[in-house]
């Protein structure tokens, strides 16, 4: 069964830095597209950055230069660098595996950048 649970978010004030982790359990990961998704109130969830099994890397133009994805397949993490974060990063933060032709997500971690 995939299960996937995010961790990290938290306040943080226009400029700062969070990492994202996104723990994966089950024999899947290393084999699985992974990415990392956001939904601001009010507003469609969205693509941030996504990191494929053999390490190809894409990332939303707004996000590009400041956030970073990662995967550690000995650990089954997901991880997701944010430097230089804007109010507008605020959301709820979400990973998700796309495993065997479906599809599975994490609850969501969130992310509010406030002074």
């Amino acid at each position: 069964q995939v299960q996937l649970v995010e961790s990290g978010g938290g306040l943080v004030q226009p400029g700062g830095s969070l990492r994202l982790s996104c723990a994966a359990s089950g024999s899947f990961f290393g084999r699985s597209t992974m990415g990392w998704y956001r939904q601001a109130p009010g507003k469609e969830r969205e693509l941030v950055a996504r990191i494929t099994a053999s390490g190809s890397t894409y990332y939303v133009d707004s996000v590009k230069g400041r956030f970073s994805i990662s995967r550690d397949n000995a650990k089954n993490t997901l991880y997701l660098q944010m430097n230089v974060l804007h109010f507008e990063d605020t959301a709820v933060y979400y990973c998700r595996s796309t495993t065997d032709g479906n599809y599975y997500w994490g609850q969501g971690t969130q992310v509010t950048v406030s002074s």
